[in-house]
């Protein structure tokens, strides 16, 4: 590999001009999010008093997905400050051990950032299968398999970020030293080294796309599922059961649509500068590859991908406050139950008329 493409792949220091105090800033902010949206699942979803009714599928992979940003935000943050407490860059924080902890950090982003999607995934099947499959959802989708989850995205994520390390793929250092990511670019055009970069991009895609198509199905459904609700009297209370499919009542899905949405955008706003990147490094002539700056966007994308961790649990914060549940409320779920009253007390006046 030139040097040329990646300048700071073999260095030893931080480059100069660069601080922590951002670094440290996203790191505390990342902390703190992840730990006040645990403590606001053990609140809200878990069950700790007998009252409370058992946690939600939905609420358990929401807990999975927050456990893993917080363990990759506390594993990468810790490296990347280390490394600008010492001045040194990955490959010369640990003397001795070469590029081994480079390589460990490249493997933590990419294991991270695509358990991440995938959960989220989970999440937005759960949602979907709620709304338009709800006896499929009550007969299969339970507590335990949801709990399941978090471990089989684990093991998936494992299996194929470690492909690196067994010659399919490799792992580089990005300036300014405290990064260490998936090499896009090689100048003799490797199909292990690009094959594996545009492979774990072109995975990271169709997972928000499937992603988002999950979302816009289920909003499909519940538009659906309210049209039919309005059309039956007050009185069919099993109707209208049968229609709820026995999981939640349609209005409560709205919160948790809501709260898919805003991730989902979140989700794709920050892997598709990676995917574009990738791409790019793939298929572009080195000739074309402008040095420097083609590095500086390859960094910028990889900072896009940590930003995934620090932002969504600060998402979920603001959601379930009471303040901002109200707000939402009043404005959607109000509305509906008061169109949906008013139409079938109209439709009761015409029928007791005649």
């Amino acid at each position: 590999m030139k040097s040329s493409l990646y300048r700071c792949h073999n260095t030893t220091s931080v480059e100069k001009g660069n601080s922590a105090t951002m670094s440290g800033l996203l790191f505390s902010t990342g902390l703190v999010g992840n730990l006040l949206a645990l403590g606001l699942l053990a609140r809200s979803g878990l069950g700790l008093h007998p009252p409370r009714p058992p946690p939600s599928v939905f609420y358990v992979l929401v807990c999975g997905l927050t456990v893993t940003d917080l363990l990759g935000k506390c594993l990468l943050s810790s490296i990347v400050l280390a490394a600008y407490a010492q001045n040194r860059s990955l490959t010369a924080l640990v003397p001795g051990s070469g590029s081994a902890l480079c390589h460990t950090f490249a493997f933590f982003m990419t294991f991270f950032g695509l358990a991440s999607v995938l959960q989220l995934l989970a999440m937005a099947l759960e949602c979907w299968l709620s709304l338009g499959h709800p006896f499929f959802y009550r007969r299969h989708i339970t507590l335990r398999r949801g709990a399941l989850v978090a471990p089989v995205v684990s093991a998936f994520c494992l299996a194929f970020c470690a492909l690196p390390f067994a010659g399919f793929g490799e792992f580089v250092q990005y300036c300014p030293g405290t990064w260490c990511f998936i090499q896009m670019v090689h100048e003799e055009g490797s199909l292990s080294v690009l094959g594996y970069s545009v492979l774990y991009a072109t995975l990271m895609a169709l997972l928000v796309l499937a992603t988002v198509l999950c979302n816009l199905s289920a909003m499909r459904n519940l538009y659906n599922m309210r049209r039919r609700l309005r059309g039956l009297p007050r009185s069919s209370t099993r109707d209208r059961a049968e229609l709820d499919g026995g999981s939640s009542h349609p209005l409560e899905e709205l919160d948790h649509l809501l709260l898919l949405a805003l991730m989902t955008v979140l989700f794709t706003l920050c892997t598709l500068p990676l995917i574009v990147r990738a791409y790019y490094g793939a298929f572009k002539s080195l000739s074309e590859r402008s040095g420097d700056s083609e590095e500086m966007e390859d960094l910028q994308a990889l900072r896009f991908l940590s930003v995934i961790s620090i932002v969504d649990p600060w998402i979920f914060i603001i959601f379930r406050t009471s303040i901002f549940r109200m707000f939402f409320h009043k404005i959607f779920i109000k509305p509906l139950k008061y169109r949906n009253w008013h139409s079938n007390s109209c439709r009761t006046n015409m029928e007791s008329s005649l």
